[in-house]
C-alpha cells in the first residue's frame, strides 16, 4: 500500500489553496505526496446557496494565493486573464464579484489538480498504526466510503483536515432533520425546489444566510407567503469599516494566539458582530425597500416576525407548525407553514467525531500557532487543523481571509515534519511518488503550453 506524506481531508477552498501552496514549494527541491479525499462527486462551493445577484462579502485579493505569492499563477487575477475577462472586470470597479464567479474561480483551480483528488468518497475513521516492534504511532490509516459502500484504505504520514462546518439544527427542530419541509440553508436551493409547491414559507435566522434567502423567495414568480423570524430586533449590519476589519488580517492571527483565553474569548465575542448574525448593509436597504413598497401596494405577504422565540417545531400531515413567543407581547401562538428553511449557521466539532479512534494521543484537540494538533510523544504524524480553530486563532480561521497565509503555514511546517528525501543519482531533485510527479509534469506542461 502506498504511503502518502499527507492526505487531507476535504478538497474545499482550504485545501485547494494547500495544494497550490504545496505546488509552488516545488521550486525549492522539496516534492510532497498529497492526496485529498473529497465527499462529493465533484468540485462544488456552497452550491445550494449559488442565488442570482448575490456577491462575495471579501475581496477577490483574499483568494488562494495572493496575499501568500502574489505572483503565482492561481490568483484570482491570472483566473480572469486566462478566461479573457480582466479588462472587463477592472470595468465593473468593484472588489466583489459574484459568487458564481468566485465560484467558478475555485473550480478552476480545484481542476488542476484533479489526479490529486479522489471525489465521491467520504472518510469516516482515522485510524492509528503503530510501529512493528514498539508502541509508537508512525501512521494513520484513512477509511472512506463511496456511494456504493465500497470502503478503501490509504496510509498517510500526515493529515490535514478540512472538512468545513456542519449544519447547526436549534434542538426543536432536531427530531424533523429527516423531513423534506425542514432544510438548512445550506441545502437551500434544493430543498426549496422539492417544495416547489409552498404556499407559506418560514425562515428562521438574523444573518446573511436568512436576508439572501428571503430575498430570494420574495423575486421568485407565483412567490408565496413568506415570515422570517428572528430573535433580535432588526437585521443588524455587519461591520467592516477599516479598523475592524483589521481583526481578518494575517498578523492579528498572531496577536489572538498569543493572548490568554479569556482574551481571547472577549475578542471574539467583541468582533462577532463582523460576521455573525449580520448582514450587508446593501442588502438591508433592499429588504426595508421591499417592506415599504409592501406598504405602498397595501400587501403583507412578506413579514418580518422580529423578536420571536421559538418554542416547539412539530409536524402533521398538514405542515410543519410553530409555536413562537412574541418577546414584545409575551403572548404564544402556532403557525403552520409548508416549508422552513434554518439559516442558522454551522458547527464546526465534526473533527472531535472523525478523530476518535485518535483522541487518546491527542488530549483535548488544542492546536499550536500553527494549527498542527498537540499530541503525545509516542504519536509521530502530523494533524492540521483548517477552519476549526477559531477560538484559538480568531474570526478569520473560518473565513478565506487567512486562508492562503494559513496553507503556506501549513506547508512549511508539513516539510518540517517529513525528512528530507535524498536525490537520486540521476534525477534532479528529490524522489517523489508516482502520483506527485505526474501531476507536477501535467502542471508544468500546462504552464508552458500558456
Amino acid at each position: 500500500m502506498v504511503i502518502h506524506d499527507v492526505i487531507g481531508i476535504g478538497f474545499g477552498p482550504s485545501n485547494i489553496a494547500l495544494a497550490i501552496a504545496l505546488d509552488e514549494k516545488r521550486r525549492d527541491g522539496r516534492r510532497l505526496d498529497a492526496m485529498f479525499i473529497e465527499k462529493q462527486p465533484a468540485f462544488a462551493w456552497h452550491k445550494d446557496m449559488m442565488l442570482e445577484h448575490a456577491h462575495m462579502q471579501i475581496s477577490f485579493l483574499k483568494d488562494l494565493a495572493t496575499l501568500r505569492n502574489p505572483t503565482s499563477r492561481f490568483t484570482f487575477i491570472n483566473y480572469l486573464h486566462e478566461k479573457k475577462r480582466l479588462q472587463d472586470f477592472i470595468n465593473l470597479k468593484t472588489f466583489f464579484p459574484s459568487r458564481h464567479e468566485f465560484n467558478d474561480y475555485l473550480a478552476w483551480a480545484a481542476a488542476q489538480f484533479e489526479d490529486a483528488c479522489v471525489y465521491g468518497e467520504e472518510v469516516f475513521e482515522v485510524l492509528p498504526e503503530r510501529e512493528a516492534h514498539g508502541d509508537a504511532v508512525t501512521l494513520l490509516r484513512v477509511r472512506s466510503r463511496d456511494r456504493t459502500g465500497h470502503v478503501s484504505e490509504r496510509l498517510a504520514r500526515n493529515l490535514v483536515v478540512s472538512i468545513g462546518g456542519m449544519p447547526n439544527i436549534p434542538d426543536c427542530f432536531r427530531a424533523l432533520r429527516s423531513d423534506p419541509r425542514v432544510c438548512h440553508s445550506s441545502t437551500y436551493l434544493q430543498g426549496i425546489a422539492a417544495q416547489d409547491g409552498a404556499q407559506k414559507i418560514a425562515i428562521v435566522g438574523a444573518g446573511q444566510s436568512a436576508a439572501e434567502i428571503f430575498m430570494d423567495l420574495q423575486g421568485r414568480p407565483h412567490v408565496p407567503q413568506v415570515d422570517l423570524v428572528m430573535r433580535a430586533r432588526s437585521i443588524r449590519p455587519s461591520d467592516d469599516s477599516p479598523f475592524v476589519n483589521e481583526v481578518f488580517n494575517a498578523e492579528f492571527t498572531d496577536y489572538m494566539y498569543s493572548r490568554p483565553d479569556d482574551e481571547r474569548a472577549a475578542l471574539l465575542e467583541e468582533f462577532g458582530h463582523t460576521n455573525y448574525a449580520v448582514a450587508d448593509l446593501e442588502l438591508i436597504q433592499q429588504i426595508f425597500k421591499m417592506f415599504y413598497q409592501q406598504k405602498v401596494r397595501g400587501e403583507n405577504r412578506m413579514r418580518f416576525l422580529r423578536r420571536h422565540d421559538i418554542h416547539a417545531a412539530h409536524a402533521t400531515a398538514e405542515g410543519i407548525h410553530l409555536t413562537m413567543c412574541d418577546r414584545n407581547t409575551g403572548r404564544e401562538s402556532t403557525s403552520r407553514y409548508d416549508a422552513v428553511v434554518l439559516a442558522t449557521g454551522y458547527a464546526r466539532e465534526q473533527h472531535k467525531d472523525l478523530l476518535t479512534p485518535l483522541a487518546p494521543y491527542l488530549g483535548g484537540f488544542s492546536v499550536d500557532r500553527h494549527y498542527r494538533v498537540r499530541s503525545t510523544g509516542d504519536f509521530r504524524p502530523a494533524i492540521f487543523l483548517q477552519g476549526a480553530c477559531e477560538s484559538s486563532h480568531g474570526l478569520s480561521d473560518t473565513l478565506l481571509s487567512v486562508t492562503s497565509v494559513r496553507t503556506g503555514e501549513i506547508g512549511s511546517a508539513l516539510l518540517k515534519a517529513i525528512p528530507a528525501i535524498p536525490a537520486i543519482p540521476g534525477t534532479s531533485g528529490a524522489a517523489s511518488a508516482g502520483r506527485s510527479e505526474r501531476q507536477a509534469v501535467r502542471i508544468q506542461a500546462a504552464a508552458e503550453a500558456r
